[in-house]
């Protein structure tokens, strides 16, 4: 709820700075809440629909995890997706990433993460991960301008060397980006709610995080810092990697599991020229990696026990 609040008004903020609208603070609110409104409609109306259709067909109760992910999906999408495309990618991460599986508490991959990918790798032209569209003035108002692409701090940052951006406005979120992901801050919040309340965990978030920075360290040692506060990466390693389905088990495969997200992050934003954000795809890997790590990790142990049987005998 922090970064889905303070994304209402970032998008509304840029929004009236790209175009000397001069806003106040409802104005902003009122303009991101108009735009992110038809997102979520047809997120839940099109995930809610499918869960419904499908527990009606196995004859289970409908499970209330959707309401999570529905709420999700907009806040990792541009504000500008096409709603049938959007519809689609809801489609298709519900029924391949979810039911297919058996459903709630039985999928391999972070379903709210997997329509992102769907759009992605479908639709590149609506996701590109280098820029993200500001909404433009109404033609009442301005007939010639729409809105335009500006171009996110990871794309300065790949084709400049800088930023463009401060560090500060980068934490606090008055940047670019995708609706629920620019605030490092109100991400934080959310971040010691979850924590605190026991729903998400400590150690695959720290982990993550600690990944990140050993691995700027080694390869982008100019720009440690910035590369936790820009794109989806803090967003991800809160609400995405602490997927308690997806991710690993184990209470060592979470430091391991968290630690390779981070570190391979750094790695896709740094040598993959095609998709700068990197998170996405770290975390879908390493959602496809966890149970082989939480195996690793019982495995030695089992093995002890059988040892200490034998002997024992």
């Amino acid at each position: 709820i922090p970064p889905f609040l303070f994304g209402m008004w970032n998008t509304g903020y840029q929004h009236s700075i790209a175009f000397g609208l001069d806003w106040g603070f409802w104005q902003n609110v009122w303009f991101g809440f108009y735009k992110v409104l038809p997102l979520l409609i047809v997120s839940y109306v099109v995930g809610l629909g499918i869960e419904f259709a499908v527990a009606q067909v196995r004859g289970h109760e409908v499970n209330e995890g959707y309401l999570v992910t529905g709420f999700i999906i907009p806040m990792i999408m541009p504000i500008d997706i096409p709603l049938w495309v959007l519809a689609l990618s809801v489609a298709f991460a519900v029924v391949f990433g979810k039911e297919i599986f058996g459903g709630t508490g039985m999928n391999i991959w972070n379903p709210a993460l997997l329509a992102r990918a769907f759009v992605f790798f479908a639709y590149p032209s609506v996701i590109s991960g280098d820029t993200i569209w500001i909404e433009g003035l109404t033609k009442a108002v301005a007939p010639v301008v729409d809105g335009f692409s500006g171009a996110t701090p990871l794309a300065t940052l790949a084709e400049s060397g800088a930023t463009g951006h401060s560090f500060m406005e980068m934490f606090i979120g008055t940047i670019p980006g995708s609706f629920g992901e620019t605030s490092t801050i109100a991400i934080l919040i959310g971040a010691c709610i979850l924590i605190f309340t026991g729903v998400a965990s400590w150690k695959i978030m720290l982990s993550c995080f600690a990944g990140a920075i050993a691995m700027s360290l080694v390869a982008d040692s100019a720009n440690v810092w910035n590369h936790l506060v820009m794109g989806g990466f803090a967003f991800g390693a809160v609400y995405m990697a602490t997927d308690p389905v997806s991710s690993s088990q184990t209470e060592i495969g979470k430091w391991i599991y968290g630690a390779l997200i981070g570190v391979l992050c750094i790695i896709l934003r740094l040598y993959n020229p095609g998709y700068r954000e990197g998170m996405m795809l770290a975390i879908l890997l390493m959602n496809t990696m966890a149970p082989l790590i939480d195996y690793c990790v019982v495995r030695p142990s089992i093995k002890r026990r059988e040892k200490r049987a034998l002997a024992t005998k």
